[in-house]
């Protein structure tokens, strides 16, 4: 996939935004407080500026589900990516919930992060007649012609963090469900500075990608930091667009440490590229080097567990995200009103809460290999 740079002006200009209207929350934070109020809340807006519904207001009743039930309906999951934890997870939420709903999934599809392949996706499981799409844009621009083509056929969407360009809510698609990823990456940057004695340089490996909730992290990650953290110093940055993004993370951390050898921490955006500078931390010798990150896979999990260089992590709920959106979908199967964007807050994880997190991310308990990591 081409790298698509971020543009830096407009991501700071968003996470300032966002900064001033949470400046009650943030202000002179103490990392441990601040870590338990997010929590409580969710920092994120939609892909359109919309205040986000909470998940817990999603809901059929019996009768409801009786009636969709009578429908026969059959569904798609049209993922971008599958090459984590994070998007099983959603495949399972969804699953599960459909199967409730006597929906049955006719395809589950991967574009490996490439939105050509994500167009073929659709155009395939078009020809198939689905009744329900959810799916994951890969690039809001690139799929919105399918989508639209999907849309107009009369099959109900729903999306997961993203949405296609020009798309509107109760026209277009249903709902779009995620994760509080601004606040996750405001959850990062609190558990860095908790890890360094708010004190130290730190590098960032972002999403080189014009990708909604990835940029929403980097926005709040870099704002809590310049916010909150005066002392904590930012000195090297690298985009990386995949697919290989643990070997581009591994690449870009790499050249970080030789150029800026004082460097404390480096952020990562999500769980995978996270394993890259941990592969990048252990060629250096660097054993003191801090990562966070966000997403709860089970490699940074072990790294947690081992008291290695994963000192914590925003985690999203991405298992209630999946059964949220199911039930969604049922939503517009019934006509039933839906609120645009649906958030779950964002969920801060450490080795002292890595098992019980592990149980509220997946809602299955750890596996063996990080239980047996555990010091």
């Amino acid at each position: 996939m081409e790298k698509i740079m971020i543009n830096k002006k407009m991501l700071m200009s968003s996470a300032m935004v966002i900064a001033l209207g949470l400046s009650a929350l943030q202000a002179n934070a103490n990392p441990a407080a601040a870590l338990l109020a997010l929590q409580e809340t969710v920092l994120s807006k939609g892909p359109n500026g919309e205040a986000p519904a909470a998940a817990s207001s999603i809901f059929l009743n019996d009768d409801e589900i009786a009636k969709i039930k009578a429908m026969k309906a059959t569904a798609a999951i049209v993922m971008h990516y599958g090459g984590n934890d994070w998007s099983q997870a959603q495949i399972n939420g969804l699953e599960t919930q459909f199967a409730v709903m006597g929906i049955e999934v006719i395809a589950v599809t991967d574009a490996g992060f490439k939105p050509e392949k994500q167009v073929a996706d659709i155009e395939t499981i078009m020809a198939r007649s689905p009744d329900i799409i959810v799916s994951i844009p890969t690039d809001p621009v690139a799929t919105a012609a399918a989508f639209r083509a999907a849309s107009e056929a009369g099959i109900k969407l729903v999306f997961m963090d993203n949405v296609p360009a020009n798309f509107v809510a109760g026209k277009d698609y249903i709902a779009s469900v995620s994760a509080d990823n601004y606040g996750n990456g405001v959850a990062a940057a609190h558990l860095m500075a908790q890890a360094l004695s708010e004190e130290g340089q730190i590098g960032l490996v972002f999403h080189a990608a014009d990708f909604f909730v990835t940029r929403q992290r980097y926005d709040g990650f870099k704002a809590t930091i310049a916010t909150d953290y005066p002392n904590i110093k930012i000195v090297a940055e690298q985009g990386i667009g995949g697919p290989d993004f643990s070997g581009d993370a591994d690449r870009a951390a790499n050249a970080m440490l030789t150029s800026n050898p004082g460097i404390n921490g480096i952020w990562a955006v999500w769980d995978v590229p996270a394993e890259g500078v941990i592969a990048a931390a252990r060629a250096s010798g660097r054993d003191d080097l801090v990562i966070t990150t966000i997403d709860l896979g089970e490699n940074v999990a072990i790294s947690m567990a081992q008291g290695g260089h994963v000192y914590g992590l925003g985690a999203q709920r991405p298992y209630h995200q999946g059964v949220t959106e199911a039930l969604l979908a049922g939503y517009g199967l019934l006509d039933k009103d839906a609120p645009a964007f649906v958030a779950l807050p964002a969920l801060p994880v450490q080795q002292s809460n890595l098992l019980e997190a592990w149980m509220t991310v997946y809602s299955a308990e750890a596996t063996d290999n990080i239980k047996n990591s555990i010091k």
